[in-house]
């Protein structure tokens, strides 16, 4: 009887052996893959189920343990027209002499949506082609909005910025750049996108991100004088005098411009 598991035609016996299982996808872009701390980012941990810290547990609740992260980077393929998008905004880096993977941090798809984490050295060059391309076209920007992450060490505040095209049947998409406390910079759109100078401005007041570029960075929600962020979760909630008591709102002709 002959050996059924012996190598036909002379070839190599290695050349029937199964191939290996292929481990999990690794997230990456334009070829190199997403550093492993961006992956997945840890915002917190959670421990119990009510938060209750002032007696014992009764309940066994307090044996659990959960991590609060943000949402994955996303491994291709990424779903309908994402693929095509991201492809066109990496085609328009290259030419221009950008490394794509020094621009764009991780692709994040989650609800049906699409984000893209922006190196903010690069915010400009992503934005550019983002309104000009004309596979891409969006021509739109919805605003910015500031997010606080006291315990994402080095990355604690996000500047989302959120932009739709119309040309492409209302397709929307998420730059979202991040920045330390201690350097908080984040550079200015406005120059591309005049319609987010007032949304800049609202998120330097509440949240302390700094756009560099602005035409005019001032407060627009608070007194000129007001001390702080009051919209960042490390700001006091409660116990602080009323800062509003005695205030006065100076005739129409001394207010200062916002032009």
């Amino acid at each position: 009887m002959s050996d059924t598991t012996a190598p036909k035609d002379g070839a190599p016996a290695e050349e029937l052996q199964a191939p290996a299982p292929a481990g999990p996808a690794v997230p990456e872009i334009a070829g190199t893959p997403v550093r492993p701390e961006l992956r997945v980012e840890v915002i917190s941990h959670h421990s119990g189920q009510f938060g209750a810290a002032d007696a014992g547990d009764t309940t066994g609740y307090g044996l659990t343990r959960s991590a609060v992260t943000l949402a994955p980077a996303a491994t291709r393929p990424y779903g309908g027209w994402f693929d095509d998008a991201v492809d066109a905004l990496v085609e328009d880096l290259r030419a221009s002499g950008v490394d794509p993977a020094a621009a764009i941090e991780k692709v994040v798809v989650e609800h049906g949506e699409l984000t893209l984490f922006i190196a903010r050295e690069h915010l400009l060059d992503v934005v550019a082609p983002l309104r000009d391309d004309q596979d891409l076209r969006f021509e739109l920007c919805l605003g910015v909005s500031g997010v606080h992450y006291p315990q994402l060490a080095g990355r604690e505040l996000h500047a989302c910025f959120q932009f739709m095209s119309l040309t492409h049947g209302a397709r929307m998409i998420r730059l979202e750049v991040a920045c330390p406390e201690s350097d908080p910079h984040v550079p200015s759109i406005v120059s591309l996108y005049p319609g987010d100078d007032w949304h800049e401005r609202e998120a330097w007041d509440l949240m302390g991100i700094v756009f560099d570029g602005h035409p005019h960075l001032t407060r627009s929600a608070m007194p000129d004088d007001w001390v702080g962020h009051p919209q960042r979760k490390d700001y006091p909630l409660g116990g602080i005098p009323v800062e509003y008591k005695g205030a006065t709102t100076p005739p129409a002709d001394t207010r200062r411009s916002y032009r």
